[in-house]
C-alpha cells in the first residue's frame, strides 16, 4: 500500500519524509513488477499511485500546492523508484524535468501560473525537447499558432495530462518549448513497441493543426549562447542528470535482486562435483569476484552522480548570478557522471545475468528486465558525444554546446 502525502506528514510531526514515500512506492512496486512488464499496459495505475503518493508535485513550492522538495530529493526520488521498476522511474524523471521546464525557459510570472496550474491539475508531464529531434513546426493562427509534425518518440505520451515539445517558428526556424494538451483530437500517437521502458509510455506523437495559445510557447531552447542565460542552459545538465540516477537506480535496482536471488544456492560456475567449495556455494570465488567488480562500477557511478548533484544544487540555487565557466563546468561534471553511470548500468545488468546463471532466462524472474530497460534507453541517450565534451573541456577548456537529451 502506497504511503500517502499526509500519513508522512502526520507521522513526521508535519514534516514529509519523501525518500520513505518513494520507498514505499518502489516496495510496492517491486512486488509485480515483472507480471506488469510483461503485460506492457499502459501505466495508467502506476500513474494514479504516483500521484496519490504526492511525488508528482514534488517539486513545486508549498505556496504553489506542491511538495517543497528539490532536486537532490527529486534525484534521490528516481534513483530509488527506478532500482524497482526503471520504466516508471524513468516516467517519473521525465516528468520532473519537463514540469520543471517553465522555470528554464519561460518568464518567471509564466512560470509560475504554469506551475500553480500543473500542481492544482496534478499533471503528469510527457513529450521532450531533445536537441536532436526533427523539428515540429509553429505557424501563426488566429489566437496564436497551429502545431504540425512528427516527434520520433515522446516519453509518457500515453498517460500524460500535458505535453512538452520542441517545435520551430515556420519563418526563422528558432526552436520554441510548447505545451501541449494531448486530449487534442489533432495529437495521434502509435509507434511505441520497444523491448524495453515498456511501462514508460513512450511512442511515436504526431501533430496535426493543434492549436497553441501565445502562453502556451514558452521560449527559446536555441543552442545559441546569446539566446539562453547560464541558468536557462543549466536545463542541459539538469536533463542528464535525470538519465544518471535512472541508470544508478536500475544497476543498483539487479544487484540487489541478484544478491537476494544467490542466497544459498549454487554458483553457475561452481564445478559439478561432490565437493563443494570449502565456504559455501556463494563462497565461489569467481562469483565473489564478479560481484565486487558490479559494485565497485555500481559505486563509482553513485559517487559522481552525487558530486555533479552536488555542483547542479548550487549552480540552481546562484540563479542569474552563475558565470558561463560556472554553468559548464556543471554541464561537463553532468556528462562525466552520465557517461559513467551509462556504462554502469549496460555492465551490471548484463554481467550480472552471468553470475545468476541458468535461472536468469526464466521469464518467470524477469531479471531480463532491468537489462532491457537500461540498454533501451542507453540507445537514446548514447555516451560518445558526452565523452567529447569531456575531452574538449579537459584539453582546451571548450564548453559544452547546449544540447538537450531524449
Amino acid at each position: 500500500m502506497t504511503v500517502s502525502v499526509q500519513d508522512a506528514a502526520d507521522a513526521g510531526a508535519g514534516q514529509v519524509d519523501w525518500l520513505h514515500i518513494a520507498r514505499e512506492l518502489a516496495d510496492d512496486l517491486a512486488t509485480d513488477a515483472a507480471e506488469r512488464e510483461h503485460a506492457a499496459k499502459a501505466p495508467l495505475d502506476e500513474v494514479a499511485r504516483l500521484r496519490e503518493s504526492g511525488l508528482l508535485t514534488l517539486l513545486a513550492p508549498a505556496e504553489h500546492g506542491g511538495g517543497g522538495a528539490d532536486w537532490r530529493t527529486a534525484y534521490a526520488v528516481i534513483r530509488t523508484v527506478s532500482a524497482s521498476d526503471g520504466a516508471i522511474g524513468s516516467l517519473l524523471g521525465n516528468h520532473y524535468f519537463l514540469s520543471f521546464s517553465p522555470w528554464f525557459f519561460a518568464a518567471p510570472d509564466r512560470a509560475a501560473v504554469t506551475e500553480r496550474e500543473s500542481t492544482a491539475g496534478q499533471w503528469c508531464w510527457g513529450g521532450g525537447v531533445a536537441s536532436r529531434q526533427p523539428s515540429l513546426v509553429l505557424t501563426p493562427a488566429t489566437g496564436g499558432h497551429l502545431l504540425n509534425g512528427c516527434q520520433r518518440y515522446a516519453t509518457g505520451i500515453g498517460v500524460a495530462d500535458r505535453l512538452l515539445v520542441r517545435a520551430a517558428r515556420y519563418d526563422t526556424g528558432e526552436p520554441f518549448a510548447v505545451l501541449v494538451d494531448p486530449a487534442h483530437p489533432g495529437v495521434v500517437s502509435g509507434g511505441g513497441d520497444t523491448f524495453g521502458q515498456r511501462l514508460a509510455a513512450g511512442a511515436d506523437v504526431e501533430f496535426s493543426s493543434v492549436p497553441v495559445t501565445a502562453d502556451e510557447v514558452l521560449g527559446s531552447v536555441s543552442p545559441d549562447e546569446s539566446v539562453l542565460s547560464p541558468f536557462a542552459s543549466l536545463a542541459a545538465p539538469t536533463a542528464r542528470l535525470v538519465s544518471v540516477q535512472f541508470c544508478v537506480g536500475v544497476a543498483e535496482g539487479m544487484l540487489a535482486e541478484v544478491r537476494e536471488h544467490r542466497r544459498g544456492k549454487r554458483s553457475p560456475w561452481q564445478p559439478f562435483s561432490p565437493q563443494p567449495w570449502p565456504d559455501g556455494p556463494t563462497q565461489d570465488p569467481y562469483a565473489v569476484t564478479a560481484y565486487g567488480e558490479l559494485a565497485v562500477a555500481a559505486r563509482a557511478a553513485s559517487a559522481l552522480a552525487d558530486q555533479a548533484v552536488d555542483a547542479l544544487a548550487s549552480g540552481l540555487a546562484r540563479g542569474d548570478d552563475l558565470d558561463d565557466e560556472e554553468c559548464a563546468e556543471i554541464a561537463v561534471l553532468a556528462s562525466v557522471a552520465e557517461s559513467a553511470a551509462s556504462r554502469a548500468a549496460e555492465d551490471i545488468t548484463a554481467r550480472a545475468l552471468d553470475v545468476i546463471g541458468a535461472d536468469a532466462a526464466s521469464s518467470w524472474h524477469g531479471f531480463d528486465r532491468f537489462w532491457r530497460n537500461a540498454r533501451t534507453h542507453t540507445l537514446r541517450q548514447p555516451v560518445a558525444h558526452r565523452l567529447r565534451e569531456v575531452g574538449d573541456y579537459f584539453l582546451d577548456g571548450v564548453h559544452p554546446s547546449f544540447t538537450l537529451p531524449a
